[in-house]
């Protein structure tokens, strides 16, 4: 992304915050592993999505007046020890160049400039990114700042910044839809590849090793997400991340995955028969999933509720079961439907955005229309996922260009 998109998302943020606060955001830091090694650091995405910087333990300070806004970058310093261990650290002036933030101080230095500004009497409020998943998490470097702001400037008010950024990052700008453009190239070509490499016999490592292989080549190092790539009965398990099982004559695999261009991604899914030939049972079900998704991607347009998204995906499968005299009952689809039909993709998989069920879409949404069937009595699930774009008048598939239809699988498979 250009510096100008990460300006814009600060100015849009910083607008809508009160005169006489402070700001800050973490970009994160790893958690250890074991013994004295680290995972691999993965930046906060909101970071990200504000200053284009993908370094750990930099801190965005801002400083909202009456005149104003005010932004320091506190990075690390330079240290040549740790540097030749783990990699140069970012200067002032590629902070500059990426985010368009002039200032930089270092990191030592930012317990002191914020008491500095919380005791001068011009602020009255401290917005940070307070959000969990679960209460039990363990605390962010923001719940932490939260924590001893309360008790070093309990005249400081503190607030949330997550609602503000979930606003925000709800509606996607015409260059992260473009480089959304690009990741669903990359992933229909990683996608692709394990079709044709498909046979009876094959590992889900080996399937896995395939796509990995395909985004490197486009220097996509890693995915959008961990790759769900299984095989038969492990297609029963929702997220399966083992890599393990073998794909044998019969089976169909499923692939749930994504790559990633310019820090926007994909998720889709695809579900196909090891051998190349989709079985009776295994062309009946996926029928199904495949008129629900054309149906979805005929229907859905500005103004639709987005939890009418979800309900008519599980509904209008629910008919789909019926006919081929599964069920009987829609609240009995959950036998077969495991999982919601919808959610928002963009700078994280399940995206971080302000879109409640009684909430119209809008245009410039991406969300994902996932049709998922599971048929335990058959030895057959999988699940087709492709991203949704909606437009002024309706929506565009932006999943297309990965087969989906079984005659276009099959032919792919059949090369």
């Amino acid at each position: 992304m250009d510096r100008t998109f990460h300006i814009e998302n600060r100015r849009s943020l910083y607008a809508r915050l009160p005169k006489g606060s402070l700001a800050v955001l973490f970009s994160g830091r790893p958690p250890r592993k074991t013994a004295d090694e680290y995972y691999p650091f993965f930046a906060d995405r909101s970071f990200v999505y504000f200053t284009g910087i993908e370094k750990q333990e930099l801190i965005l300070l801002a400083r909202i007046d009456e005149g104003g806004v005010t932004e320091t970058l506190f990075i690390l310093p330079p240290d040549l020890i740790a540097e030749r261990w783990t990699g140069v650290r970012i200067k002032a002036d590629e902070v500059l160049e990426k985010s368009g933030i002039g200032d930089c101080r270092y990191v030592a230095d930012f317990p002191a400039e914020l008491k500095r500004l919380a005791e001068s009497g011009s602020y009255e409020n401290l917005y940070l990114d307070l959000h969990k998943l679960t209460p039990d998490e363990a605390p962010s470097p923001a719940y932490a700042l939260a924590r001893e702001a309360a008790r070093l400037y309990p005249f400081l008010k503190i607030g949330n910044l997550n609602h503000h950024i979930r606003v925000l990052r709800t509606i996607k700008k015409p260059c992260e839809i473009e480089a959304m453009r690009k990741a669903e190239a990359i992933t229909a070509e990683g996608i692709t590849a394990m079709m044709k490499a498909s046979r009876p016999g094959m590992y889900e490592y080996q399937y896995k090793a395939v796509w990995d292989y395909t985004l490197a080549q486009h220097g996509v190092l890693s995915p959008m997400f961990p790759s769900i790539i299984c095989a038969g009965k492990n297609n029963f398990c929702i997220h399966y991340y083992d890599y393990r099982g073998q794909a044998h004559d019969g089976d169909m695999v499923l692939n749930d995955v994504g790559a990633v261009w310019d820090n926007v991604g994909t998720d889709v899914s695809r579900g196909w028969p090891v051998n190349g030939k989709y079985s009776e049972k295994q062309r009946l079900l996926y029928q199904c999933a495949y008129n629900t998704s054309n149906y979805m991607f005929s229907i859905i347009k500005p103004g639709m509720l987005m939890g009418e998204v979800d309900a008519t995906v599980r509904k209008y499968n629910f008919g789909q079961l019926k006919e081929l005299g599964l069920c009987d009952r829609l609240e009995d689809v959950g036998k077969y439907i495991w999982h919601g039909g919808a959610h928002h993709v963009g700078y994280d998989t399940h995206d971080v955005v302000y879109c409640p069920a009684d909430m119209p879409i809008a245009p410039n949404m991406v969300f994902c229309v996932d049709v998922g069937i599971y048929c335990e009595e058959w030895g057959i699930g999988f699940r087709l996922e492709d991203n949704c774009l909606v437009t002024e008048n309706g929506c565009e598939n932006l999943s297309v260009v990965t087969p989906r239809s079984m005659d276009d699988i099959e032919a792919v498979m059949g090369k």
